[in-house]
């Protein structure tokens, strides 16, 4: 055992070390109002100024998200705020945080937050005179193999699109920029100068200061015990020291955040969990480290390490975490918890392994408190779908400090304008609805996700906790035929399926960057759907049915969506709901089913966010029903020329173009079973049908169609083959390719908007107003050249685009294409600033002459950019049809 921790099992236990114990002047010693800079006098409780009966919008949580939140709508000019705080302001895990400041985050609204909040924290020591202990060390994120030095590279390349300064360096150069470090082992890192170290509770009490000068009322003292709601609207917040009428509510209670939501008048969905963090603090230094030395991240060692006060503060993320229950909101601050040096034990030894001088180091205290996480790892931001005016910011997942000060910009401006200057849809709390907030579910996930913030993450990982949530009534059938899960908003999804003969264990297990070993398995499949039929199950997919005893449910839908659905019954539209912007809240495909009833169509994890979006345009006339229906059917997909021949057989209808147009549903039925939902449609450009088959037929249906399709040379297929169908044929995706910024201009959708028609609908005027100013980026595909699928990197989203030797744009999502045997990657281009800066218009001729280049991780490959897929290719492949050799379309 290491001297440090013979050390520390003999000491007394000491109290909290002087950083993580907040210099907050205005605490008071019991409950009272906190006013202004000035007001550092401690009140009695015969002082206590009453709780206002009134105002336009109650923060809870005086943690460093919630002051947050408080100055950014008071520099956006709200009054009326009141930020209440159920123990001292800042003594939730505020006080105990390890205070890095990283923008080396996994997605990129990530590092924009963090970017913003390192700028924001720099600032407000000059604008509030308070010191928030901002110190600039730069950070090394550590890469022990070749994968994880890939991902820091691909990480590299994303950071810089966003101006993020970074570098690549090697191991000699680490040795430089931190004495300490152990190199042997390394293969490089990455380094980012701009990186740094502050106080968090310094940095709550000045974003408070700052707040408090605009007006902001501070309580502390004050807790929350429910949130009043009338009409599915906020109206009250009731304390323990009486009530506030309020049109806002903004839950930023960290680690009670969940509880807080239950216990609401109307529960709201929090989905977050607590576990145990730990970190370890040592006495300075036989040779004090400076303030400015840097952090290290050492993902692969599972710890970081930061100077403090001389010496080290050190934590990490362990794969066995120890779950809290949020519970207990009576503890009005957090404490330390337990010591646990058992547990901590392998961290302590990776840092002993990466600084083994620091052996001799004496320590000061082994610090455990809790952290909430999320089940995806991003924390939770926008309003909530149950309740209007009812606003979120919570589960951090470790890093409230990095994101605070950008969140609460982001949510701010939510709140002020209807959204964000970004796309935080990652983080919108509409990403989960109800059935992510089961405590058993989000403990057992929880355990999962705190590991995974350092785990290696190739392209298509999947969690394995929380599955097999929501199935298909196929999903036995399926899976005993080969099937391999994916899962999206708790649904399972087959990604292929695995021929017999193949070793399931060591597919399941690939990991990398590369050539996946499922290529050749999603080729068969993606051949048997091009050559004969192949079978999906989509049921995953978000369904709604819209109906009206009159007019009402045209009429919203007119609004709501850009193209026309004022069309004969039984066809089909493909259209987007647009925001005032014109950007896309949803892409969906709507029937008319009959005059007054639709069926709407969406993507999986949009069951929440388009249900919340309709919801909140709907009139209240009771003569006008919105159901959610996506339980009620399964949906297959059948794909390829001989799917016509499959459905003929089963329904003695003909399936041909001339009966059945392309775009056109009928209700029919299939083998014994009646009442099918069938759409001449696919969602990739092949040819084919969905079924929606209401899911007591479900089983039966599809037992049919596999027993007639065999001699078709039918097969099973699943969501990869699907993706590489749809990116080659420039299909855009909601989510991936398309957010709530891009319009139908900028994506090459403009004939599927009702300019011509005299109607008014949401996104009209700013769609009318892009038309003439121009679009300033565009929608592309771009076809990878001189690339090696066999040796080199592969492309799969968010990588820089190059055009000309000038960044141009990013990827936005990307696909092998078995078709024409290359990546074909799609994204968003748009060409450099003119004069004075201004943004230029983007034309045909601008993307036709350049040359381009797309960066995977650092290599550039030249790539040829298309506007339109490459409908001719398509058409010159030969279809084979009758002669077909059944045993290889069975796929080895």
């Amino acid at each position: 055992m290491c001297s440090c921790v013979r050390s520390s099992r003999a000491m007394a236990p000491a109290l909290l070390p002087r950083l993580l114990l907040p210099q907050i002047g205005f605490r008071l010693a019991g409950r009272g109002l906190w006013t202004s800079p000035q007001c550092l006098a401690v009140s009695g409780e015969s002082q206590l100024p009453p709780v206002p009966g009134q105002a336009r919008v109650v923060i809870c949580g005086g943690g460093i998200v919630g002051t947050s939140v408080a100055y950014h709508l008071a520099k956006l000019g709200w009054t009326d705020i009141v930020l209440l705080e159920q123990g001292r302001l800042g003594a939730g895990t505020t006080r105990l945080c390890a205070g890095i400041l990283s923008m080396a985050k996994p997605i990129s609204i990530e590092s924009q937050m963090a970017n913003y909040s390192s700028s924001l924290y720099q600032q407000l020591e000059e604008e509030t005179g308070v010191k928030t202990g901002y110190v600039k060390t730069g950070s090394l994120c550590l890469a022990q193999n070749q994968d994880r030095f890939i991902s820091l590279k691909r990480l590299a390349t994303r950071l810089k699109v966003l101006g993020i300064n970074c570098n690549i360096i090697k191991p000699k150069e680490i040795a430089k920029l931190h004495p300490l470090v152990n190199i042997h082992d390394l293969v490089g890192a990455l380094h980012l100068p701009d990186d740094a170290v502050v106080s968090s509770p310094d940095v709550n009490h000045a974003l408070a200061v700052a707040a408090a000068r605009q007006g902001v009322q501070i309580l502390d003292r004050t807790a929350v015990q429910q949130v009043v709601v009338e009409k599915g609207h906020v109206m009250a917040v009731e304390t323990d020291r009486g009530s506030i009428e309020c049109e806002y509510f903004v839950n930023c209670a960290g680690q009670w955040a969940y509880e807080l939501g239950q216990a609401s008048e109307v529960k709201v969905s929090v989905p977050l969990h607590g576990c145990e963090h730990f970190y370890l603090l040592t006495k300075p230094l036989q040779e004090p480290l400076v303030p400015n030395t840097p952090v290290i991240i050492d993902m692969d060692g599972r710890m970081y390490a930061r100077p403090w006060q001389g010496g080290l503060l050190s934590g990490g993320f362990e794969k066995n975490p120890k779950p809290i229950f949020t519970e207990g909101r009576n503890q009005l601050e957090i404490q330390n918890m337990q010591e646990d040096w058992d547990h901590f034990e392998p961290m302590l030894s990776a840092l002993l392994r990466r600084m083994p001088h620091i052996e001799t180091a004496e320590v000061h205290q082994l610090v455990n408190c809790p952290e909430s996480f999320t089940p995806d790892m991003r924390c939770l931001m926008g309003e909530t779908p149950g309740v209007s005016g009812y606003y979120v910011l919570a589960g951090m997942n470790s890093s409230g400090l990095a994101f605070a000060g950008g969140a609460g910009k982001y949510l701010a401006e939510w709140m002020t304008y209807g959204y964000p200057t970004a796309n935080v849809w990652p983080l919108d709390i509409k990403r989960f609805g109800n059935l992510q907030s089961s405590r058993t579910f989000l403990r057992h996930r929880v355990m999962e996700v705190m590991p995974l913030l350092y785990e290696l993450k190739v392209p298509r990982w999947d969690f394995q906790t929380g599955r097999q949530l929501r199935t298909s009534p196929l999903y036995d059938r399926l899976d005993t035929q080969g099937a391999r899960w994916m899962e999206k908003h708790g649904f399972e999804r087959p990604k292929y399926f695995v021929p017999p003969g193949k070793d399931l264990l060591s597919l399941d297990q690939s990991k990398t960057f590369y050539k996946p070993d499922w290529f050749d398995i999603v080729g068969a499949e993606v051949k048997c759907c091009k050559e004969a039929v192949c079978v999906i199950d989509m049921s995953s997919f978000t369904k709604f049915e819209l109906t009206s005893t009159g007019d009402q449910a045209l009429e919203l839908l007119q609004y709501l969506c850009a193209n026309d659905l004022d069309v004969p019954v039984g066809h089909i539209v493909h259209t987007g709901m647009l925001n005032k912007r014109g950007g896309y809240e949803n892409d969906c495909s709507v029937v008319r089913l009959s005059k007054n009833s639709f069926f709407i169509i969406s993507p999986t994890d949009q069951q929440v966010h388009c249900w919340s979006w309709i919801k909140k345009h709907m009139p209240n006339d009771p003569h006008l029903h919105l159901e959610d229906v996506s339980w009620k059917y399964t949906a297959l997909n059948l794909i390829g020329p001989r799917a016509m021949d499959v459905l003929a057989e089963l329904s003695y209808v003909s399936m041909t173009p001339e009966h059945f147009p392309s775009m056109f549903c009928k209700e029919m039925s299939v083998g014994y079973a009646n009442g099918i939902r069938v759409m001449s449609m696919t969602h990739t450009g092949e040819p084919g049908f969905m079924l929606y088959i209401p899911i007591e037929y479900a089983l039966h249906v599809y037992n049919e169609v596999m027993s007639v399709g065999q001699k078709y040379g039918i097969r099973n297929a699943g969501y990869y083959a699907l993706r590489s169908l749809r990116i080659e044929k420039f299909f855009a995706f909601w989510g991936q390719d398309l957010d709530t910024f891009t319009t139908p201009l900028e994506c090459g959708r403009e004939f599927r908007v009702k300019f011509d028609k005299d109607t008014n609908f949401l996104g009209r005027e700013a769609l009318l107003q892009q038309r003439q100013e121009g679009v300033f980026r565009r929608f592309i595909m771009l076809v990878l050249e001189d690339h090696d699928t066999e040796l080199d990197l592969w492309p799969w989203w968010g990588e820089p685009v190059y055009r000309s030797g000038q960044l141009a744009g990013t990827t936005t999502s990307s696909a092998y294409s078995y078709t024409l045997e290359r990546h074909v990657c799609l994204g968003f281009v748009s060409p450099p600033p003119g004069p004075e800066g201004l943004p230029t218009p983007i034309t045909p001729d601008f993307i036709n002459r350049g040359d381009y280049e797309v960066n995977i991780a650092g290599q550039r490959y030249p790539a040829k950019a298309k506007l339109y897929p490459f409908s001719s290719l398509f058409t010159q492949q030969k279809r084979r049809k009758e002669d077909m050799e059944l045993s290889n379309l069975q796929g080895k």
